[in-house]
C-alpha cells in the first residue's frame, strides 16, 4: 500500500480501482472505507449509467463525487479532468481538522480501461504537476474471471495494466479454477502483486501450484467486433409485484445470462432500501441499506441498471412491464 501521506514531490496520490463488470470493486472499496483504510481520501465513483447506484454504498468516504453517464476513460474523460483540476485548485485549503487533500481514490466503471485514464492525466499540462498515479488496483472475479478472459478483450487490458490484482469471491469459486486463474494472471502480468478478498476482507490465497498450468487464451480478433456492452436504466415504482419481478429476473438470467453481465439496483421496499446485485447468472444475497442521513433529494422507488449486450433496452423494459405489472406499469417513464 502506498504511504497515506503526500508524495515526496508534493503531488496528490491517485489510486485507480478498476476491474470488469461485477468483479467486486465497490464491495472491496466499501470494506476499506469501513476499516478506515482510505479515511483521508476523496473518493470518485464512475458509473456508466445516467443514475448512479454505488454512491449509496460508500457512505463512509470523507469526500465523495459521482461521475455518471459515461466511462471516464472515454466519453466521461473530460468530466474527470475537470473534477481533478477542481480538486487541485482547492487543495491549498484545509478542512475543519487542518488537513489537506493528499489522496484520491477513483473507482472506475466496469467498462473502463485504466491505461487510458493514466495516459490522460499524464498528458494534461496541469494535472501532471499536481497528481501522481501511485497504484492501479484491479479486482478479478474468481468465479467468472477465466470465462471473461476468454471472451472480453477489455478484461485482459485491465489486468495487464494493474499494479495489484485482487481475486474476489474466493469463497464461491472452485479451488482448481482459482489455481488456474492464479497461474494465468501470473503469466499475463508477472509484475503485479496478487492477493485475495472475500466480501472486501483480505483473504490469503493458496500457494501457487506449479503443476497447474495457465489457461490457454485464444486470440480475440473476432470477438473484438462483438456487439458493444451498454447500460439500461430502469426506474421502478411502488406498484411492482415482487413475486413477478423475481420470476422475471430469474427468467432473464436463465435465458440471457451470458449477455446480461451485470444487474445492480437499489429498490425501496416495506423493509427498507434493498440492494440487488447479480453477476452473469449468479444472484447475490440481497442487503438492506441504511437510510442516508442527509439525502433530501427526491428519488424514485427503485433504480435497476442492467449492463450487457445483444438485446434492445426497450425490449428489456417491455418484458418487465409484461411480467410484473399490477394495475399500472411498474416501470416509470425513462
Amino acid at each position: 500500500m502506498p504511504d497515506p501521506g503526500q508524495t515526496a514531490d508534493g503531488r496528490i496520490q491517485l489510486i485507480i480501482l478498476g476491474g470488469f463488470l461485477g468483479s467486486g470493486k465497490t464491495t472491496w472499496l466499501r470494506h476499506q472505507l469501513h476499516a478506515g483504510q482510505f479515511r483521508d481520501a476523496f473518493v470518485i465513483v464512475n458509473e456508466a449509467a445516467e443514475t448512479p447506484v454505488d454512491d449509496a454504498l460508500l457512505t463512509n468516504a470523507a469526500g465523495l463525487a459521482v461521475l455518471a453517464g459515461g466511462c471516464v476513460c472515454c466519453t466521461g474523460q473530460a468530466d474527470l479532468i475537470t473534477l481533478l483540476r477542481s480538486l487541485c485548485d482547492t487543495r491549498s485549503k484545509t478542512d475543519s481538522l487542518g488537513k489537506r487533500l493528499s489522496r484520491i481514490v477513483l473507482e472506475t466503471s466496469g467498462l473502463a480501461d485504466p491505461a487510458l485514464i493514466v495516459a490522460a492525466i499524464r498528458a494534461d499540462p496541469m494535472l501532471v504537476y499536481h497528481i501522481l498515479v501511485t497504484e492501479v488496483l484491479v479486482t478479478v472475479d474468481a468465479l467468472h474471471g477465466l470465462a471473461q478472459l476468454q471472451t472480453e478483450p477489455l478484461g485482459r487490458c485491465q489486468i495487464e495494466i494493474a499494479d495489484r490484482l485482487i481475486l474476489t469471491k474466493l469463497d464461491a469459486a472452485d479451488p482448481h479454477s482459482v489455481a488456474v486463474l492464479q497461474a494465468t494472471l501470473a503469466v499475463m502480468n508477472p509484475g503485479a502483486t496478487l492477493c485475495g478478498a472475500i466480501k472486501g476482507s483480505a483473504t490469503p490465497l493458496p500457494l501457487p501450484d506449479p503443476a497447474v498450468p495457465a489457461a490457454a487464451l485464444s486470440a480475440l480478433d473476432g470477438i473484438a467486433n462483438a456487439a458493444p456492452i451498454f447500460p439500461t436504466q430502469i426506474m421502478i415504482n411502488d406498484s411492482i409485484d415482487w413475486t413477478a419481478f423475481t420470476v422475471w429476473l430469474s427468467a432473464l438470467l436463465h435465458a440471457r445470462g451470458d449477455d446480461v453481465m451485470r444487474v445492480k439496483g437499489v429498490i425501496r421496499t416495506p423493509a427498507g432500501r434493498l440492494l440487488l446485485q447479480t453477476v452473469r447468472k449468479v444472484v447475490q444475497s440481497p442487503e438492506i441499506l441504511p437510510e442516508p442521513a442527509d439525502d433530501h433529494a427526491p428519488r424514485p422507488d427503485g433504480i435497476i441498471v442492467v449492463i450487457g449486450r445483444g438485446y434492445r433496452a426497450d425490449d428489456l423494459r417491455q418484458s418487465l412491464r409484461h411480467f410484473a405489472a399490477v394495475g399500472r406499469s411498474p416501470v416509470a417513464n425513462e
